[in-house]
């Protein structure tokens, strides 16, 4: 019988294969997806904030793309998978409000994604798909069976990628 496993915010979750991983509302987090294309474990983290290091406290470590990121792959490979088989797609990283004035501190969503990139590129994890930005929220489901990553976007409807 498949596993459905709810993800919250500044959460994370990795599950072998059969599962589904479901994150909602994704604004500015960012929702970083994981598939192991061999084992299909897969891993989600719903990420809100781009780096602990300036952090007072960082003791959830969900709560960061940098170190939620290295965590997410740590469960994987305690469930079987192997990091050079991992891929990732991103989804979220919106700016959900208007701001008078540009200051790169208030573009959290856009902070997010570009992290979870750097991160992942240092990790050598490929990024083949992703759905970021806009000013929209996102609902993202990652199933094992195909690592397919489906987003529901209000108005925007449901897209694979």
């Amino acid at each position: 019988m498949e596993n459905i496993i709810r993800v919250g915010m500044a959460d994370l979750s990795a599950s072998s294969h059969p599962a589904k991983l479901t994150t909602l509302g994704l604004g500015s987090c960012v929702g970083i997806a994981l598939y192991d294309v061999k084992t299909k474990v897969i891993g989600l983290a719903h990420a809100m904030l781009p780096d602990s290091s300036q952090a007072k406290n960082r003791e959830n470590v969900a709560k960061f793309v940098d170190t939620s990121i290295t965590v997410l792959i740590s469960e994987m490979e305690r469930l079987g998978g192997r990091r050079e088989n991992i891929i990732a797609k991103l989804a979220g990283g919106a700016q959900m409000f208007a701001f008078r004035q540009s200051l790169d501190l208030m573009r959290i969503g856009h902070r997010n994604v570009i992290a979870a990139k750097e991160k992942l590129n240092e990790l050598n994890i490929p990024i083949v798909s992703e759905d970021t930005g806009g000013s929209h929220g996102r609902t993202i489901v990652l199933d094992s069976e195909t690592g397919m990553l489906s987003i529901k976007t209000i108005g925007f409807g449901v897209k694979e990628i």
